[in-house]
């Protein structure tokens, strides 16, 4: 029996939390479809077996963030790619930039997703329909994203809950998020983004794939030991105050605006507010910070990533 409860907070931590999550999804198929997807992604597709999943990235050839993907072999030559609700459409159409005479169709798929996460997920016990079971591992929090076709009747996917799954309200599942440090599109992830900014690089990029768009200013700072002058940051704040998405962050001295709150949640684990934001090299993990947005102000301290300590 399934349990629809206000928080999930335990369920994050000791069974199976569910949440609806909005994601974009695109098929890309045809003859061309792997040589193509091979010489735009940062990831090594070549090698990714049919039904393998993997993290990737499209780059602008400047070599910033186009897309955050996730890619999923299913077939010789097709492939499915989804990313954070708002992101796909961008992706699509960087893919169709570079395509010109490719032999490749990339079409939006109106798939649906379900996420569970926590310590009694198992991709043995998923209920049978929806066509992709992917794994996902957040750390502090591992799980699946069930994905397919929303089945007729069901907007709620009830059919694919798992026995004793517990629905998820959104802070808890924003704060489990933000604490295992995993970037949004379109919110810690912008067009702006290098991807050694907010710790995609080991995730999402192949250095011995070979040739791909993008690559030299990856491959380049990779050289140099990625050091950036902008490093995606966890904040925890003080006095249970909560900084809303978008308010400023400044050095305490207020000399230095230094980022941008770019998530934020409340976590009952630590008692206080969580939020991320990319943060400039003069501030270090410890360090205090002060977010100024259109509530007033407050302290919070400057976290490593991910927040899984006490």
């Amino acid at each position: 029996m399934t349990t629809t409860v206000a928080s999930g907070t335990d369920a994050l931590a000791s069974g199976v939390a569910a949440r609806v999550v909005a994601r974009d999804v695109l098929s890309v198929s045809g003859p061309d479809a792997r040589t193509y997807l091979q010489g735009q992604c940062s990831q090594d597709l070549d090698g990714l077996a049919i039904g393998a999943t993997t993290e990737a990235l499209l780059l602008s050839p400047q070599g910033k963030v186009d897309a955050y993907l996730r890619v999923t072999r299913t077939g010789e030559e097709t492939f499915v790619l989804d990313a954070d609700r708002g992101c796909g459409e961008a992706a699509r159409v960087r893919l169709e930039r570079f395509r010109l005479r490719t032999k490749v169709e990339i079409v939006p798929l109106d798939w649906v997703c379900l996420s569970l996460r926590g310590p009694s997920v198992s991709t043995g016990a998923v209920a049978p329909g929806p066509t992709l079971v992917l794994a996902v591992d957040w750390p502090g929090w591992s799980g699946v994203d069930l994905l397919g076709p929303r089945p007729d009747g069901d907007p709620e996917l009830v059919g694919w809950l798992p026995d004793g799954a517990v629905r998820c309200a959104a802070d808890p599942w924003e704060a489990a998020r933000i604490e295992a440090g995993v970037p949004v599109g379109g919110r810690e992830v912008t067009e702006s983004t290098i991807a050694a900014e907010v710790g995609l690089v080991e995730r999402t990029v192949s250095f011995t794939k070979g040739c791909f768009t993008g690559q030299e200013l990856v491959a380049r700072l990779d050289a140099r030991g990625s050091k950036v002058a902008r490093r995606l940051r966890g904040l925890v704040v003080a006095d249970g105050d909560r900084p809303p998405v978008g308010a400023a962050v400044w050095t305490t001295d207020g000399e230095h605006e230094v980022g941008t709150v770019t998530s934020a949640a409340w976590s009952d684990r630590r008692g206080a507010t969580v939020a991320l934001a990319t943060l400039h090299r003069r501030v270090e993990p410890h360090d205090q910070v002060t977010l100024r947005g259109d509530g007033g102000e407050a302290v919070a301290e400057v976290w490593d990533l991910p927040l899984t300590g006490p």
